[in-house]
């Protein structure tokens, strides 16, 4: 309990505090739709049409008209013609015909419904079947899906490849969201090299701008990488004012924390309106966030894997608000059992990194990655999963049933 504060903030008050301060861009553009995936919606897209937009068969089979089923006994039809997908059946359909139909092929005048091709006999010009279907089935009528001047996909809605074929189906080209959201960021602090340089003593790699830049990437925003920043006043001071002037949001690792050698804090006070808070949470318990100048501003902890949990469980959500997305949802959850025993203190909510697998009877089963210091960055790359445990919550024996936050396509 080393580094529990019994005065530091809930991980939900946390959440519910930076909301409050969020206000979505309102700059947009409109897109061609193929470039729109993953971009936000600005505007609503309403249906210019009923979809389908005519009665059509839902199978190849023979399209006729339910009047003619013989209450009992064998209903034979004379076959007109063909209906084609894109090329319709011309003439009406009388009394005792039926018409060749392929799926999706307009229903021709004077038909209501289909029967399967397999469950009919045909015979030179006409069919035959003695086991009547249903009338008016196997047909998909206009407006079944979507009707005229209906809501198809709201404002502030993820663009997800379904959605493009779906507008398309519409006919609709081009499509209005919202601007990029421009997140710039840095690391500070003199103990970091960068890749590719030999370590000094006393150095470690700056791994956190990469993890970083891999998360925002996944959330689709313009990404504006600052760089390594040394523990220098003016040269922080410089970096720090260049990213609110380039961007909407700026996010720091490092430099939070209380008794830290830095010059952030002086810098931020001086220079923004910031809270810097104690998070009743392992790890990420350093956590800052306020504006400065236009932009949003979050200072992360240094540790690698509190970088990556605080993003996950702070930044992420209010990214996506100040994106345009109007209720984002949280990282899915659901409950599983755990293999194996869990220490842990109550008072603060963990999350542990884990492996979610299938036993051999199917079953969903998860696993610490073992051990959970903030610094073994090699965890979160084993991991799969949180194991979410929250400030109720102490030792857990083997077998018990835990939360689970799913981190695939997201890490």
């Amino acid at each position: 309990m080393d580094d529990y504060d019994p005065n530091s903030m809930s991980v939900a008050k946390a959440k519910l505090f930076i909301q409050q301060f969020l206000n979505p861009l309102t700059e947009t553009e409109r897109l061609p739709l193929s470039d729109a995936l993953g971009r936000l919606l600005a505007s609503a897209i309403l249906s210019p049409a009923q979809v389908p937009n005519y009665d059509n068969s839902a199978m190849d089979g023979y399209a006729f008209n339910s009047l003619d089923l013989a209450p009992d006994g064998l209903t034979t039809l004379k076959v007109m013609g063909t209906a084609y997908a894109g090329k319709a059946f011309a003439a009406s359909v009388h009394s005792g015909q039926c018409v060749r139909i392929m799926t999706g092929g307009m229903m021709p005048s004077g038909t209501d419904s289909v029967i399967m091709q397999e469950k009919v006999s045909l015979a030179a010009d006409s069919i035959s079947f003695s086991a009547p279907p249903q009338s008016k089935m196997n047909v998909r009528y206009a407006g079944e899906d979507l009707q005229l001047g209906q809501t198809v996909l709201a404002a502030g809605h993820l663009m997800q490849a379904a959605d493009l074929g779906l507008v398309a189906s519409l006919g609709i080209a081009e499509v209005e969201v919202y601007r990029k959201l421009k997140v710039a960021f840095f690391s500070t602090g003199d103990e970091l090299a960068g890749i590719g340089q030999p370590l000094k003593i006393g150095q470690v790699y700056d791994s956190n701008r990469y993890t970083l830049y891999g998360m925002l990437s996944r959330l689709g925003v313009e990404v504006i990488d600052m760089g390594a920043i040394a523990d220098d006043p003016v040269l922080l001071e410089n970096t720090l004012l260049a990213a609110t002037q380039k961007a909407d949001v700026v996010i720091t690792s490092g430099g939070v924390s209380v008794g830290e050698a830095d010059h952030m804090k002086q810098l931020l006070s001086q220079h923004g309106q910031v809270v810097f808070w104690k998070i009743a949470m392992k790890p990420g318990r350093p956590l800052a966030y306020g504006k400065i100048a236009h932009a949003h501003y979050f200072g992360l902890p240094g540790n690698p894997v509190a970088v990556m949990v605080t993003f996950y469980q702070f930044v992420r959500e209010a990214l996506l608000m100040l994106m345009g997305q109007a209720s984002p949802q949280a990282l899915p959850t659901f409950h599983v059992t755990c293999t194996e025993a869990i220490k842990k203190q109550t008072g603060r909510t963990e999350f542990q990194r884990g492996i979610l697998y299938t036993d051999e009877q199917g079953l969903w089963k998860v696993k610490p990655t073992g051990h959970q210091g903030s610094a073994i960055l090699s965890s979160m790359s084993k991991a799969n999963c949180f194991i979410v445990l929250d400030e109720t919550v102490g030792n857990l024996d083997k077998g018990a049933s835990v939360p689970v936050q799913v981190l695939h396509g997201l890490v």
